[in-house]
């Protein structure tokens, strides 16, 4: 439990987490299901799903608004979504990716606890900003980077560099966890120590391993 702290001491780098799918969970098949049911059952959940991912970028980085996201798959699904609606879609699809992986959240409680600098950087829109820096984890974190205020997304070599640099602390200095490969990638071409994260035990052997260097 989060209670159970295990001091996990990294004096020398910067641990700096991505936030989907390492600390939240992946938005579940229910929460999956009930913004298809928002969209609309005449609304083809493929072609919504699709549309959904093809606007995530313009979404996170900043240079498309939450209602022009919306408007855009309405566009490619064919709905008539009401203002009302596009709030209620905004709503269901932001809730979704609310639910935390506890075992994260206990390993950067440790780390925190053993005096190791955390920071976050997400791929994610404006939205997210307040939400998450107001939330019980951010308390962990001394900085909170978030793509659209940015105008960079991962994993361009410049979103990394602005991190390391507001940090203070060069690449080397950094150690990045992402459950993309190709975010670390991007992250270990500039001389960063990548971690592609697929759970929360081999996160922690990695972190673990670093530590004891």
């Amino acid at each position: 439990m989060i209670d159970n702290v295990r001091a996990l001491s990294i004096t020398d780098k910067v641990v700096v987490f991505d936030y989907g799918e390492v600390i939240s969970r992946s938005p579940s098949v229910a929460s999956r299901a009930a913004l298809e049911a928002v969209a609309g059952v005449g609304v083809d959940p493929k072609l919504f799903r699709v549309s959904y991912d093809a606007h995530r970028d313009g979404l996170d980085r900043g240079t498309t608004s939450i209602r022009d996201y919306w408007k855009l798959i309405a566009a490619d699904t064919g709905a008539e979504w009401s203002e009302a609606r596009i709030h209620e879609l905004w709503v269901a699809d932001f809730t979704g990716w609310i639910s935390i992986d506890v075992e994260v959240f206990e390993i950067i409680a440790d780390l925190h606890a053993g005096g190791t600098r955390i920071a976050l950087l997400s791929n994610a829109g404006f939205d997210f900003a307040s939400g998450s820096r107001y939330s019980p984890v951010a308390r962990f974190f001394e900085r909170i980077f978030v793509s659209a205020e940015m105008l960079k997304l991962k994993p361009e070599a410049d979103i990394y560099l602005e991190v390391a640099h507001e940090l203070g602390i060069t690449c080397a200095e950094m150690v990045f966890v992402d459950n993309k490969q190709v975010n670390v990638d991007g992250a270990v071409s500039l001389g960063i120590t990548g971690h592609h994260f697929v759970g929360a035990a081999g996160l922690r052997r990695f972190l673990q391993m670093i530590s004891d260097r």
